[in-house]
């Protein structure tokens, strides 16, 4: 089988949760602070779930094109990324809100599903952490 690397999204950060990232072609350059602070950034879990929803709605775009199916203009996914402790040891949870406007609710499902099986980040999250796929 062979791998073809398509991109290479690089950043560097620096001083963590209080620091800054930034990518290498400058496109990126945020401020980042703890979930919670009235410090002014970001946290990882936000971009993150930018990076999720982004990608999420390419997927569907994807299944939608092997469905022989119209993806809606208005389609958005609110994604939202728990950080969560369970007896002491830090993990993720989240919850995919998949909108997708004049579609029949069982032809959305079927698109999210089709989604959840081919998005990357859902390949990397699938068996790790809990996530809830909702039809809004």
């Amino acid at each position: 089988m062979e791998t073809k690397v398509l991109y290479t999204g690089k950043t560097r950060t620096t001083g963590g949760r209080e620091g800054a990232s930034k990518s290498s072609d400058d496109n990126l350059n945020v401020k980042l602070t703890s979930p919670g602070s009235s410090r002014p950034g970001t946290n990882p879990e936000q971009l993150f779930a930018a990076g999720w929803s982004a990608c999420f709605i390419g997927a569907m775009g994807i299944a939608a094109g092997k469905l022989n199916i119209k993806l809606p203009a208005e389609t958005a996914v609110d994604a939202e990324v728990d950080l969560v402790v369970t007896d002491g040891a830090y993990s993720l949870q989240a919850r995919l809100n998949i909108s997708l406007p004049g579609l029949d609710t069982e032809v959305a499902k079927a698109l999210a599903a089709e989604a959840h099986n081919t998005c990357p980040y859902s390949k990397a999250t699938r068996g790790n952490i809990n996530v809830e796929l909702n039809i809004i």
